[in-house]
């Protein structure tokens, strides 16, 4: 086998990957598969897809199992290649599984995993300057707190990487190790599949180690190198308990991001970030916030506490909360005012439009400047079909009124208090919906005498509320 050793100062060559993702998950007690579960508002296998797409990888291939055809369908759906191991035999044979695939592809490969969201591409791309720098196989390390259970890396004085051996092959000694294996490799491809095809299952779960090549590669004359990242961005997730781990961590690193850009939180712990969060400077966030995937908040604007935002777009300067929904859609301009308790739904608002409490705004359009009264709703599905409102600028929708969509209040129009709107309002009028008040004289007091003539027919008792 001829020694496949990068030149310094080469070309970059190609780059493929490889994510394993074919793990049972058992530990997840879960009808989901576990790469399927998410972190930071997106699936764990996501994560991986696009660690290698920013790594500039021309090739990704996902590795799944037969036993989880969602996780093919999922990967597939983000136009990246599977390849199926069937029976599991270990991360070598896993690896193996992608050969074909890979069959008309000279480069570098990494193979990575899709149960480790927090790994950086930063991280990885490490990796591939230890491989540009001479070595012929390059693998990613940790210094662990606690080692048990970790493969080592068992390295010689000059720091050259000898093998990698599991823990339960391990003597005391190299138990004693700390440098621990992430399991994420780049090599050429050529040379990873021959040392592969010498992999062996002689070892105490009978098993085909991925880790095994390293000894190989060292045998066949090439030298391993060994880059160490944080152990923090190598957590592997095999449980709901390292679920929630990942979770927090992630929560961590985008919380800390978000103050160091310019953003003002004074309760950190209790806000949460999806991982394609956009949050300008000067932004002011109170406690017990949520942010799903695809929400944007703009310079200066203000998020009050207990509110709740998916697929939603904040303008310059606007204050929203506190204890409000903005669902996917949702698309408010600059110094615009959602109060407490309003929801907000495929809707737009022009700079400086507001509704300040209690309503319901979907499927819409409200003109700058326009105030929504207390109790406004647009009632814009029918049971079948959603239907649009329009609200001009400068219009006042008075205090509970219901605007039965398709509908439109012209610009500087007025609707009177508990109107029920159903025909389009001319600008400038003012729209009045409601039953005339009809007076009906001395009712209360019969009303109430009859009650208490009642009451002590009765015995004087209250009457039992059923």
């Amino acid at each position: 086998m001829p020694p496949s050793t990068a030149r310094p100062g080469a070309p970059p060559a190609p780059r493929a990957a490889i994510i394993l993702a074919a793990g049972q998950g058992t530990r997840m007690k879960s009808s989901t598969p576990k790469v399927l579960h998410w972190v930071g508002g997106r699936a764990m296998l996501d994560w991986a897809i696009d660690a290698a797409t920013a790594l500039g990888c021309a090739r990704i291939v996902v590795v799944v199992g037969a036993h989880s055809p969602a996780v093919g369908e999922h990967a597939r759906a983000r136009g990246v290649e599977t390849a199926v191991q069937e029976p599991a035999l270990g991360t070598a044979h896993a690896v193996i599984a992608a050969k074909e695939a890979l069959a008309d592809f000279e480069g570098d490969v990494i193979v990575t995993y899709a149960d480790t969201p927090l790994v950086q591409g930063a991280t990885l791309e490490k990796l591939f300057a230890v491989r540009a720098a001479g070595a012929s196989l390059a693998v990613l390390g940790f210094e662990a707190a606690d080692p048990f259970g970790y493969g080592r890396l068992v390295c010689d004085e000059g720091g050259a990487l000898l093998r990698i051996v599991e823990e339960k092959d391990a003597t005391d000694a190299e138990r004693a190790i700390t440098l621990c294996n992430s399991g994420v490799l780049v090599a050429d491809r050529t040379m990873l599949f021959q040392l592969l095809s010498m992999v062996r299952n002689d070892n105490a779960k009978g098993e085909f180690y991925l880790t095994d090549v390293v000894g190989l590669a060292r045998s066949s004359g090439f030298r391993a190198a060994v880059d160490v990242a944080d152990e923090a961005e190598m957590m592997g997730v095999n449980s709901r308990v390292e679920l929630a781990q990942a979770e927090a961590a992630f929560q961590a690193r985008r919380r800390h991001a978000a103050m160091v850009s310019g953003v003002t939180m004074t309760d950190p712990a209790s806000v949460y970030f999806s991982h394609d969060t956009v949050i300008g400077n000067d932004v002011t966030i109170e406690p017990g916030v949520f942010f799903g995937p695809g929400v944007t908040v703009e310079s200066g604007a203000t998020v009050k506490a207990w509110s709740h935002l998916e697929g939603a777009h904040v303008g310059t300067g606007a204050a929203i909360g506190p204890f409000v929904r903005l669902r996917p859609g949702a698309h408010l301009g600059a110094r615009v005012k959602i109060g407490n308790f309003v929801e907000v739904k495929n809707a737009t608002f022009g700079e400086g439009a507001q509704a300040s409490h209690l309503t319901y705004v979907g499927d819409a359009e409200v003109g700058a400047r326009a105030n929504l009264g207390c109790g406004t709703i647009t009632c814009n599905y029918d049971g079948f079909d959603k239907w649009k409102t329009v609200i001009g600028e400068d219009a006042f929708i008075g205090s509970d009124t219901a605007l039965v969509a398709p509908v439109r209040v012209g610009a500087r129009a007025f609707t009177a208090s508990g109107s029920v709107i159903t025909k389009d309002v001319p600008d400038d009028a003012l729209a009045v919906a409601r039953g005339r008040q009809r007076d009906i004289a001395d009712w209360s007091r019969s009303f109430r005498e009859r009650k208490l003539a009642e009451r002590a027919a009765r015995g004087g008792k209250r009457r039992e509320v059923e």
